[in-house]
């Protein structure tokens, strides 16, 4: 599996620490290469990063900014992208169990604790998707409005 990551430049210390981490647990980690500066805007790396996980089948995102909120928004303009904004290991689990996203956003400001987003992000990325019919129902009437919309 690839794990696509990007942050404006509000995340971007996160990033490489993330990155770093994630790599050393033998994941496969892609960074998206926009580079970062004091005027880049969070819509060009949301928007890049969910075109490459729709792009590659099985794949995951990642998004760091301020606040994770902006980042998340954006990206769930992607059409197929379901990107969760996560605080905590629970919101991991529940983004990508009940909710099946493929996405998750991060605030670096919100989330200061290293050891809390490293367990965030390994939470998303082994949780299994959707499985119970409840939540499989949702997901998919989400995605049957994306598509006729």
């Amino acid at each position: 599996m690839k794990i696509f990551i990007g942050s404006d430049h509000r995340g971007v210390d996160l990033k490489y620490k993330l990155t770093d981490y994630l790599k050393e647990n033998g994941l496969v980690i892609e960074d998206i290469g926009i580079p970062n500066n004091k005027q880049d805007d969070y819509p060009e790396f949301a928007f890049k990063l969910g075109e490459l996980v729709k792009e590659n089948t099985n794949s995951l995102g990642i998004l760091i900014c301020g606040s994770g909120i902006g980042m998340s928004i954006a990206a769930n303009k992607v059409k197929g992208i379901r990107c969760v904004r996560a605080v905590s290991v629970d919101d991991a689990f529940k983004g990508k169990n009940h909710n099946g996203c493929n996405v998750m956003a991060i605030g670096s400001e919100v989330t200061t604790n290293f050891n809390l987003v490293c367990e965030m992000v390994d939470t998303f990325i082994n949780t299994k998707t959707a499985s119970e019919e409840r939540h499989i129902k949702r997901v998919e009437a989400i995605k049957k409005y994306e598509e006729e919309n």
